[in-house]
């Protein structure tokens, strides 16, 4: 018996037949291994080492085990029924240093893994970068602050993608070159939260451009190294919408809308960069000829990332876009703190394909985190997450009726992990995670998306 907040029939038979049904990970969240097989460190290692950057002083040195325990996670996956698996490659296992050598222990675990999914009839999707910048590259640093201020790190990614899809090519078709540039430029750079840590607008500004320039040229390298590879870039959105309606917070929501989500779309899609969020950075952007072509390489899909909406009120006093968010009352919100809206969702979804002209959309994450524990029977019950599950879905089904061409749903997360800057201690699983025992348990939440993928197939 599933537990569902809401008695409702999904409208399963919205979505095609040939509907991709998944789950997502990363390599730093959940492989452990840190120091293992030539793996060198990454910038969260380093960052997870600064006092206070973490909840609790985790880090992913364990994480969930996975460099040794995929097996048991291939299986699990297998008995939730997906048709595939999204993963990133860390970047530090394969090229410690950035550039320079290649490890082949790091790409022979990436070999087995794909492998291994491939028999169990899991259809891998390769992300090549999840915020795990070696370290190496960070410490270069030459006209500005290392790593993604630095065009050379652009550079040394599309190297490095060019490796893996050489290596892994044969196999996997489906690559996305980055995930959420948006956590990497902004919180990363400019809001501190993240690695590397800064809170410098000159070397945010220059960070999110090169991220994108990086996108550009992995993509040409992917293709080039693969040439039956069907590539896609993973941004994170939100809607927004003003506090009041006063002409202010009007404007605000519009500059938080364009920091969020046209400064990270507009330049793939041929539009550039915002011209007003230009003049408002007051960073000069290290253009070059030929970058706007390379940044908006035709793409064959498009990755969402959907959690939750924003609400903004104009604040001339903090940093920018000068719109501080504001807390609605009375709205139900994850452990994360995160307001709830399956809305939000089938409204990105409608604006990626109506205002982008994006012709193939994955929803690439979209889950939620609670306070789960195992109950006296050694069962995990989640009906919040199970709730919030069959909304989100309810919502991609409303948007694939009104044409958006959604291909596929991961849900975040197949395991429970390192969960960033907050540690351990938010869990977004399907499955539960006894970080002390690495015990595995499939969640309420993860039975009923294995009842939605069975119910789907069977109305074939």
């Amino acid at each position: 018996m599933s537990e569902s907040t809401d008695s409702r029939p999904l409208d399963l038979e919205a979505f095609p037949p040939d509907f991709s049904w998944g789950t997502a990970t990363s390599a730093y969240q959940i492989e452990g291994a840190v120091d293992e097989d030539g793996r060198a460190p990454s910038i969260w290692d380093t960052f997870s080492r600064i006092p206070g950057a973490i909840d609790n002083g985790d880090h992913g040195d364990v994480a969930c085990d996975h460099y040794h325990r995929w097996p048991e996670d291939i299986a699990l996956m297998k008995s939730l029924g997906i048709d595939a698996y999204r993963l990133s490659v860390a970047w530090p296992r394969v090229v410690p240093g950035g550039d320079g050598p290649v490890n082949k222990a790091g790409l022979d675990f990436y070999d087995r893994l794909v492998d291994g999914l491939l028999d169990a009839g899991i259809a891998p999707s390769v992300t090549l970068y999840h915020w795990d910048l070696p370290q190496a590259l960070q410490d270069r640093v030459r006209d500005s602050r290392g790593g993604w201020t630095e065009r050379a790190t652009a550079e040394h990614l599309a190297t490095y993608a060019s490796v893996v899809a050489e290596r892994l090519g044969d196999r996997v078709t489906q690559w996305a070159t980055l995930n959420e540039p948006l956590c990497s430029g902004w919180i990363g750079h400019l809001e501190g939260r993240m690695a590397p840590g800064m809170t410098d607008i000159t070397a945010a500004v220059r960070a999110s451009y090169h991220l994108l320039l990086g996108h550009g040229l992995a993509t040409q390298a992917v293709r080039a190294a693969a040439p039956g590879a069907r590539i896609g870039l993973v941004t994170n959105h939100s809607t927004v919408e003003a506090a009041t309606t006063r002409p202010e917070d009007i404007a605000a929501a519009h500059r938080m809308d364009a920091h969020t989500n046209r400064w990270w779309l507009d330049p793939v899609y041929g539009r550039g960069f915002p011209v007003e969020m230009r003049e408002l950075y007051g960073v000069e952007l290290p253009e070059r000829p030929g970058d706007a072509e390379t940044m908006a390489a035709p793409l064959d899909w498009h990755g969402l990332n959907y959690y939750f909406p924003v609400t903004v009120a104009d604040d001339r006093t903090g940093p920018v876009p000068y719109a501080r968010e504001v807390r609605l009352p009375d709205v139900p919100r994850t452990g994360m703190d995160w307001q709830i809206d399956a809305g939000g969702l089938e409204s990105f979804l409608l604006r990626l394909t109506e205002d982008y002209g994006v012709r193939e959309i994955y929803v690439t994450e979209n889950g939620s985190a609670f306070p789960d524990t195992v109950g006296p029977d050694g069962a995990v019950h989640d009906p919040e997450r199970t709730g919030y599950l069959e909304e989100h879905l309810a919502a991609c089904a409303r948007a694939v009726r009104k044409g958006a061409p959604l291909a596929g749903y991961y849900a975040w997360s197949l395991l429970d992990n390192f969960e960033w800057a907050y540690g351990y201690d938010k869990r977004f699983g399907l499955v539960h995670v006894d970080y002390a025992t690495q015990k595995r348990t499939m969640k309420t939440s993860g039975r009923r998306y294995a009842e939605l993928i069975r119910a789907h197939r069977a109305g074939r």
